[in-house]
């Protein structure tokens, strides 16, 4: 299971729109095209806290979504948009490297 999580975090660094290494508690702009946020992360004692708030950019939508997740060693999670009729899904994925934490987007 790990290493389907390590290659398909392969795949989403390889084919990134955008990818970069998150800062602790300084905050990384999500855009996933219909849905918007920020996210951060946090040393714990047991891991890499990584909270990331979204939103859709529709103004009257919902209340915005909180999902907090604490990372272990070469642990990734991943978020993703389904795609409309004719555009492409977009993702974001945050993998533990060490002590500290890559963040990848494809999409949008």
């Amino acid at each position: 299971m790990r290493l389907i999580a390590l290659s398909a975090l392969g795949l989403v660094l390889a084919t990134a729109a955008g990818a970069s290494e998150l800062t602790p508690r300084q905050s990384h702009s999500l855009d996933l095209g219909p849905v918007r946020g920020s996210a951060y992360y946090t040393v714990e004692k047991d891991g890499l806290r990584v909270v990331a708030t979204l939103a859709p950019t529709d103004a009257t939508a919902a209340t915005p979504l909180r999902v907090i997740t604490t990372l272990a060693s070469d642990q990734v999670v991943s978020f993703s948009v389904p795609g409309t009729q004719d555009g492409a899904a977009a993702s974001v994925a945050f993998a533990r490297r060490g002590n500290r934490v890559e963040v990848a987007s494809t999409g949008y």
